[in-house]
């Protein structure tokens, strides 16, 4: 704990002040590799829609340990550390594959569904001489496991032994939002990633920053999409480090701040009278839920966010790739009842907020903006009291830097900060 201290000089201030050391200090990332990736915490791996049928292996990652998911011939879902118990090398070689066992191709190591050792390369030796000794025993030597659990058909794995019950780590109210929204069979619409270059933590930031939203965000406004001049909330966890921002589109009733307030894209909707989209087919949506909740925003610590935009169901799930380099991955969702013509909204929908959207396009530059300009900073540190220097939930408004200061919260507990 000391050694962790010793490495941040953290501000008197808490989680209103953050030291922009963290997001370039390799011994501080080397920490989080310890201390979140491979401690207890749980992570998005995968979903159950990826490995469908027994034999069906993913590749995924905790952090930067590469690992392999795997349905085995009992229809079981395993999960197990991608580095064969020989010699290191990566095992799993596809992003996806379907295979009746996992062989690595150095020395033909062979290992089964669950990551058990079944055999190896001339174990007894050529013509009576060579091999292994007598008392190796392959029960002793197997792909290193993951814990695994399933919910609503996401896989989440963990490394530690001491990472609670999923449905603990989470709490009821996480609980109960990713059961709205993935409670029922998923169909895959569509996938891609982008590399970003930038910390990791600055988008677990911007994820939760619902403050910058409909500023940096101006089709959000524009188009009223997400305002904050809607009805919405913050939700915190109980520990603070997951959360959900929401906002009801049907409440939306402007607000003088918005025409008074430098805010560009509320500024010309208000000069040009409504703007349109050559494509109006791009906003085209139904109303799927009865609560009013029109987007959300869903984070789960450290890198995994739920993303239900109008209709466009998504998941985001972003991987370390060192200090300044991050892979963003996402999953575009509908569900199995959908008709053919929701399916097409919601693919059409995508485009406001995938890699090749509005809302990827402006997170990967001004993240990038943020790395660039908190480089040898020294001892400066960023200022987040916006709503206030709690971290509480608040369903009144989302004027706020609340669910921000909540992941330092869990940041600074976990890494001993």
């Amino acid at each position: 704990m000391e050694a962790a201290e010793a490495l941040v000089d953290w501000p008197s201030e808490g989680i209103t002040r953050v030291p922009f050391q963290v997001f370039s200090d390799r011994e501080v990332y080397d920490r989080e590799q310890q201390r979140i990736f491979r401690g207890p915490v749980w992570q998005f791996l995968c979903i159950e829609q990826d490995i469908p049928e027994p034999g069906d292996v993913v590749t995924s990652w905790m952090g930067e340990t590469p690992v392999i998911v795997a349905r085995d011939h009992d229809g079981q879902v395993n999960a197990m550390v991608n580095r064969c118990a020989h010699k290191g090398a990566l095992v799993a070689l596809k992003a996806k594959d379907k295979v009746k066992n996992l062989t690595c191709v150095y020395h033909a190591w062979s290992y089964r569904l669950d990551g058990r050792l079944r055999s190896i390369a001339f174990q007894n030796g050529v013509n009576g001489k060579g091999g292994m000794p007598e008392d190796f025993d392959v029960e002793a030597h197997r792909l290193q496991p993951v814990r695994v659990q399933v919910f609503c058909g996401l896989v989440f794995g963990t490394l530690s032994d001491e990472t609670p019950p999923l449905d603990e780590f989470l709490g009821p109210r996480m609980s109960a939002f990713i059961q709205r929204n993935f409670g029922r069979p998923l169909k895959v619409l569509g996938r891609h990633s982008q590399v970003i270059h930038n910390n990791w933590k600055l988008y677990a930031e911007n994820v939760r920053d619902s403050y910058h939203a409909t500023l940096l965000h101006t089709f959000y406004t524009t188009f009223k999409v997400n305002r904050l001049d809607m009805d919405g909330g913050i939700i915190l966890s109980d520990r603070k480090w997951h959360h959900i921002s929401y906002s009801k589109r049907a409440t939306f009733n402007l607000d003088k701040e918005y025409l008074t307030a430098e805010v560009h894209s509320a500024k010309y909707g208000a000069q040009h009278g409504e703007s349109a989209l050559e494509g109006p087919e791009l906003l085209d949506a139904w109303e799927e839920f009865d609560d009013g909740i029109t987007h959300s925003i869903q984070t789960v610590f450290p890198n995994v966010v739920f993303q239900f935009t109008l209709n466009s169901l998504a998941i985001r799930f972003f991987v370390p790739q060192g200090v300044d380099k991050t892979e963003l991955k996402w999953i575009f969702l509908g569900y199995e009842r959908d008709t053919p013509e929701q399916s097409k909204m919601r693919i059409m929908q995508s485009n406001l907020t995938g890699a090749a959207g509005l809302v990827a396009l402006e997170d990967g530059c001004i993240n990038e903006f943020v790395q660039r300009g908190t480089a040898g900073s020294g001892r400066r540190a960023a200022f987040i009291e916006m709503g206030g220097r709690v971290a509480e939930s608040n369903e009144s408004s989302r004027a706020t830097e609340a669910s921000v200061r909540g992941f330092w919260h869990g940041y600074r507990d976990i890494m001993g900060f």
